[in-house]
């Protein structure tokens, strides 16, 4: 069953819009650089993101979005648990002290099962 992995970045208020814009593409790029262990073959089926403009006021903070999907469970928790590049990605951006993300916020979930 797929799942889609939603991420939600809020950047800390002196991040420059350039180094904003580079994480985000760093981020979208992972669909090319995350490759399974077992194969050397990628395995995010798609990935989409950009800046919040919805107009519901009810972003609390968050103002980038992005989806990961994945075919399956399996291929989510190796993303999560062992892809080097996806550690890579949240130790510059988020862990780091350096890191520009003030927040982040992560739900993952498979169509269609409540």
């Amino acid at each position: 069953m797929p799942v889609r992995h939603i991420v939600l970045f809020g950047f800390k208020p002196d991040a420059s819009p350039d180094s904003i814009k580079q994480c985000c593409d760093e981020m979208l790029r992972l669909k090319e650089q995350c490759v399974l262990a077992s194969t050397g073959e990628t395995y995010i089926t798609a990935s989409s993101g950009g800046k919040d403009v919805s107009i519901e006021g009810l972003q609390n903070g968050f103002t980038h979005a992005f989806v990961v999907e994945f075919a399956s469970a399996a291929d989510r928790d190796f993303y999560v648990n062992e892809d080097k590049a996806h550690h890579a990605f949240v130790d510059r951006w988020i862990k780091s002290a350096d890191g520009i993300a003030a927040k982040a916020m992560v739900v993952d979930f498979a169509p269609g099962s409540f």
